[in-house]
């Protein structure tokens, strides 16, 4: 490592200790990770530092991580939550998809393990001037990071109807794609539509049917977020290469929220788990190294116990997936 490990990165953020969040599967992801003393590990998808927390314990006393977030929100409450592991933390503010970059420029790689949670978190989505909830009135927003990019109420203005329509169908798998992607470019035109719940009453007055447990609006607000914060892009360009910064014998966890996300990770392990001669399994009774980039841990995804349902039912559509570099 070039330069010794290099201290936190100080950002101010008036509000950072109102980012609360639960942790999702945080037992099943320290099972899979396996934190270990001497090694170094990036949370790649920060958050408010509660599976980088348990990294950090695992790892003491000498384990480092580097944690990246492009919510500069997040990163004041992980700096304080993660204060007293001194300089055995990094906080970068970036985006999970420039990893490479990133931990190329700390000097890190290759590295021992990546924890990876995808999604928004419940923060952004009950803080109602970032724009995420259909159940709070805020501006149509939308973005991680408030400081660059597109709004959802830019989006919906630049694209026309065949384009919403499609992205509405792509990310938010809504049937109804077409009729609520003309409402809303009607609204548009006529100047309204400034705000979520105004987006959230629209939506159900297009949809005809309604889902048992789920807002008509559900599917509409997961397609915007997906495409304003371009984050399945982001899920493939880490997806890509992040074996690459893995030593051998490391380990990446995966933890996804909706079928889009999960499906890229599975595909992705897959492919990266084929041995052009042996499966796994058979070379290693064999005595013999396979030669595909991983070795799955998780055949199928691992799901919440009914006790996390129980104390945090947002974690009913978390699902997680591992992988070892071979």
């Amino acid at each position: 490592m070039s330069g010794g490990w290099l201290n936190q990165e100080t950002v101010t953020v008036s509000g950072g200790d109102a980012f609360v969040h639960a942790t999702v599967l945080a037992d099943e992801a320290m099972q899979y990770l396996a934190p270990r003393a001497g090694a170094v590990y990036c949370d790649a998808t920060l958050g408010g530092g509660g599976h980088a927390q348990r990294i950090l314990e695992a790892s003491a006393p000498d384990g480092r991580l580097v944690g990246i977030d492009r919510d500069l929100t997040a990163l004041a409450a992980a700096r304080t939550r993660l204060e007293r592991f001194g300089d055995r933390v990094t906080l970068v503010h970036g985006r999970f998809g420039d990893a490479r970059k990133i931990l190329g420029g700390l000097g890190v790689v290759p590295i021992d393990g990546f924890m990876l949670d995808v999604g928004v978190s419940s923060p952004q989505l009950d803080r109602a001037e970032r724009g995420f909830s259909f159940m709070r009135e805020g501006p149509l927003d939308m973005r991680m990071d408030p400081s660059s990019g597109e709004s959802a109420r830019a989006l919906l203005e630049r694209v026309s109807v065949d384009e919403l329509a499609d992205l509405l169908r792509t990310y938010g798998e809504e049937r109804f794609a077409g009729r609520i992607a003309r409402r809303i470019k009607e609204e548009i035109e006529a100047g309204g539509l400034q705000t979520t719940t105004e987006l959230a009453a629209l939506v159900a007055h297009a949809v005809p049917t309604r889902e048992r447990s789920k807002d008509p609006a559900t599917r509409t607000f997961q397609a915007l977020r997906i495409v304003v914060n371009d984050e399945l892009g982001e899920l493939e360009r880490f997806l890509a290469d992040f074996h690459e910064l893995l030593k051998p014998g490391g380990r990446v966890v995966v933890i996804a929220f909706h079928g889009l996300e999960d499906g890229l990770v599975k595909n992705r392990f897959r492919d990266l788990s084929r041995d052009p001669g042996l499966p796994h399994d058979v070379a290693e009774k064999m005595g013999l190294k396979p030669t595909a980039d991983l070795k799955l841990l998780t055949r199928k995804p691992v799901w919440a116990s009914e006790a996390e349902l129980a104390a945090n039912p947002r974690s009913r559509s978390a699902r997680l997936r591992a992988a070892e570099r071979s």
